[in-house]
């Protein structure tokens, strides 16, 4: 593989120009196929089996004006609204395409708030892009003028989410700044940026050709871009910052791009393809939108890793000397740049080598302490309960919760046969956390009641009240509505994340044993993986399920944590891991096979890629953070998680942790039995260093 490699960084930096152009004709047919042929987002909630599922599927059949999608119209003033305001009002909104039926105004006990409910035939999934709520804001415009406050809550207008661009930009703002200032060179620093935002160009024009063909989550793409575009800065500043080793050797450009290719372009194909392995743990939860958050990002981290290998090279060809800073430019090859003494890097390596167990201990303390909110964490799916001010649905939350109480806005559907409506509406008065239930509605052999809960839909009670009902009534009776399918997705989730968790952890042990034909090693970055990410989980419980930690995000108050975030982020963060894992490990193992000194090679290993290693992970964060400003709480969260890990795995794990053990276990870190020696291929990774010498192509 590493010979494979040499040649084409060799022979695409001999021939940068044809390579960028190959690169600008794919970027272009891409976009451009994706803009003929393209589909638009949908989100697919149908989980065959569950209850709630069980219990929307006979509604459908019987009440087929209530079997599709909803949303909700609050209409509040400083005066009552007049009923001809609120007739024409409904009177639009019926006319709205999809819409099967909505509900007479519901007023307010002090009459200055109407409340209109609008059911659709078609599922939510079946608008595109902003169909559904441009439609409804059309319809409410004229009520707008008339001096009301309008308002959107509902499935439509929740599964809406507008993307701005803003994250994108941060995170490649930022991202260019500490590539400058790691680099020491502009061109060195724009690079990497230009060859992520060419995969991400790809890899998002192929995510909108595989929604013509499926259904994607209109968050999907989000996740994507925020992965992307951070793995896609890091692998090619990996290569860049080995490149420019070759070149302070004296290398010429072409022969130390062979060699970057070679050597750090392994680590990127094995990094790669670690958190492409790990996505497809996300099938494993069973829920399509989980399946197509494994697309697109499958999609993009492939077309950006892919540009990497090729891409960079080309680039480093075509740049020649000036990705050195400019005070090491010459008019002839690069010439060897000599320190003093040992940079702050070594002298840390050296430090945590001649301490590990105290560095060890140290290490596992602090990860633990962080790690521990977790158990407490409560999960619930998004709704407009924990979204910002900012945003209609919430303010529509607000002003339902207010004016109508908290179980307005979740409210409880009961379907059963005709036969118990009866018996079921004695029932329900005596139920506690029950407010209010309608009176059944009867279609032939089919009947429905609608409860209204004393709770909102993310308190615990309400999911209490769903359980209790379903448990206490009688045989036959289902309890769904979409509390009780968030409930019901909750539960799933949970069920299904040590699954998800085991089936990543056991594909990644695999790898990593193949690769690096070391058990011990692999088992090692497993269980760190493990540690850093239950540290990341411990740090989003404080931050968004109390109202401090929210407020520092801009949310007005604590919630419970998504569930859509918990296996999203372990698939996601377990990848994106063993990056740094498999960097640093591969310049350990190649000191090792060429010296044999087990303690020493970590030092050196440690001292070669720390500064890279915490320049990738500052991108990474930064990239994160820009994330952490989209309003969208699922987005927001997951921004702010995966920049909380990041940074873990790049301080505490990787730069104390991961050397201090392999420090402590020495020789025993390549530890390989015989039978299964003999059952591993030889690798590049595993195999001695070939490339000592200048790579001639």
């Amino acid at each position: 593989m590493a010979r494979l490699l040499s040649r084409l960084g060799g022979a695409t930096a001999a021939h940068p120009w044809r390579t960028l152009i190959i690169w600008l004709l794919a970027v272009t047919a891409a976009v451009g196929i994706a803009g003929v042929a393209g589909g638009t987002t949908h989100d697919d909630y149908n989980i065959p089996g569950i209850p709630f599922q069980v219990g929307t599927a006979y509604l459908a059949d019987h009440f087929p004006e209530m079997s599709g999608a909803g949303a909700r119209v609050v209409v509040h003033g400083d005066a009552a609204p007049p009923p001809a305001v609120l007739t024409e009002l409904s009177d639009r909104l019926a006319s709205m395409r999809g819409v099967s039926l909505v509900s007479p105004p519901r007023l307010s006990a002090d009459g200055d708030t109407a409340l209109i409910a609008v059911n659709y035939r078609v599922p939510v999934t079946d608008f595109a892009g902003s169909e559904g709520v441009d439609a409804l804001r059309a319809a409410a415009e004229p009520t707008e003028r008339a001096g009301f406050q309008v308002e959107f809550g509902g499935e439509v207008p929740e599964n809406f989410s507008a993307p701005s661009g803003t994250a994108e930009v941060v995170g490649v703002v930022a991202a260019l700044v500490i590539l400058v200032l790691a680099l020491g060179s502009l061109v060195a620093a724009g690079l990497p940026i230009l060859v992520a935002l060419m995969g991400l160009g790809v890899g998002t024009s192929v995510i909108t050709l595989l929604a013509a063909v499926t259904d994607i989550s209109s968050t999907a793409p989000t996740v994507a871009s925020m992965v992307g575009l951070g793995v896609g800065i890091d692998y090619a500043l990996f290569l860049v910052s080995r490149h420019v080793e070759g070149l302070r050797r004296g290398l010429s450009p072409r022969e130390a791009a062979a060699e970057a290719t070679a050597t750090a372009g392994s680590s990127v194909l094995v990094a790669g393809l670690t958190v492409l392995v790990s996505l497809l743990g996300l099938n494993l939860s069973t829920l399509p939108v989980y399946a197509s958050f494994a697309y697109a990002t499958f999609a993009t981290v492939g077309a950006v890793m892919v540009a990497s290998i090729t891409l960079v090279p080309a680039m480093l060809g075509l740049a020649g000397h000036r990705v050195l800073p400019r005070r090491e430019r010459s008019g002839g090859p690069a010439r060897t740049v000599r320190r003093a003494g040992p940079t702050r890097t070594e002298r840390w390596a050296s430090w945590v080598g001649a301490r590990p167990l105290r560095s060890a201990l140290a290490a596992l303390v602090v990860l633990l302490a962080l790690a521990a909110p977790l158990l407490g964490m409560r999960t619930w799916p998004q709704d407009a309960g924990t979204q910002p001010e900012s945003s209609t649905t919430r303010r529509a939350y607000d002003l339902v919760a207010a004016e109508y109480g908290p179980g307005a806005n979740g409210p409880i559907v009961i379907a059963m046969p005709a036969t118990l409506a009866a018996q079921v509406a004695a029932a329900l008065p005596g139920q506690p956390g029950v407010t209010a239930a309608t009176p059944p509605l009867v279609r032939g052999e089919a009947a429905m009641i609608s409860v209204e809960p004393a709770t909102g839909p993310q308190d615990e009670a309400t999911t209490e009240l769903v359980r209790r009902l379903r448990a206490t009534l009688p045989e036959g009776v289902m309890v769904t509505g979409l509390v009780a399918g968030f409930g019901d997705i909750s539960d799933r989730l949970a069920e299904r994340l040590w699954i998800v968790v085991a089936f990543v952890v056991a594909l990644s042990l695999l790898l990593l044993t193949v690769l690096f034909r070391a058990p011990v090693v692999a088992l090692k970055a497993a269980v760190m993986n493990l540690l850093s990410v239950g540290a990341a989980y411990g740090v989003i419980t404080v931050v968004f399920q109390t109202d401090a930690g929210a407020r520092l995000v801009g949310l007005p108050h604590g919630g419970p944590i998504s569930s859509w975030v918990p296996i999203l982020m372990f698939t996601v963060l377990f990848g994106l891991s063993m990056d740094y894992e498999v960097f640093l490990l591969s310049r350990v193992r190649e000191d090792y096979l060429a010296t044999g000194d087990a303690k020493e090679s970590v030092v050196r290993g440690l001292s070669a890629t720390g500064k890279v290693i915490t320049s990738a992970a500052a991108i990474m964060i930064a990239v994160f953070v820009g994330f952490a400003l989209d309003p969208d709480v699922t987005v927001k969260t997951t921004g702010v998680g995966m920049a909380v890990a990041v940074l873990i795995d790049a301080t505490i794990v990787r730069m104390v942790l991961v050397p201090a053990t392999m420090a402590l276990l020495g020789r025993a870190n390549w530890w390989l039995p015989d039978w299964l020696d003999r059952l591993l291929p030889r690798t590049a990774h595993s195999a001695a260093p070939e490339l000592r010498e200048p790579v001639r192509v």
